[in-house]
């Protein structure tokens, strides 16, 4: 008989004590999650080769490799990476560039050029992704250095 009255014992108090920790944790107010901060990702973008015509022939090409800033949740949660609008637009716009002429070498506006690609970029993605667009290379080869 004892065994009996202390097993209800144990399941009352067991029974008990669950739902004072249900009711007691449902009692609380969630607490806030703060925001995370994760930060902007780099990401290099493979060299990219841009012929420069002029006269009716290829002079050289303009070889850049570029690095570019974009928020790391933006990246993951976009489903077309901005990498191949990056080198397309960097393309259109040095291949179309009347300043840049390298048989007349004089300072070249690299801050309007990378301005006026990130804006084109951004609007044909549709929202400001790309914060910033980096210069790691950026030269000239004539077309006589170039090996057969």
């Amino acid at each position: 008989m004892r065994n009996v009255i202390a097993g209800f014992w144990v399941c009352a108090v067991t029974l008990g004590s669950c739902y004072a920790a249900v009711t007691w944790m449902v009692g609380r107010a969630p607490a806030e999650e703060k925001p995370h901060y994760e930060g902007l990702q780099y990401k290099k973008i493979p060299p990219i080769n841009i012929p420069i015509i002029a006269d009716g022939a290829v002079q050289g090409y303009v070889v850049a490799s570029l690095v570019f800033t974009a928020d790391s949740r933006t990246l993951r949660e976009i489903s077309v990476p901005p990498d191949s609008f990056i080198q397309d637009e960097v393309f259109r716009y040095v291949y179309s560039d009347e300043t840049l002429d390298f048989r007349r070498l004089s300072r070249y506006n690299v801050n309007g050029m990378i301005g006026n690609v990130r804006d084109r970029i951004n609007k044909r993605l549709g929202a400001e992704i790309v914060k910033e667009i980096l210069i790691e290379n950026f030269n000239f080869v004539d077309k006589s250095d170039i090996r057969s």
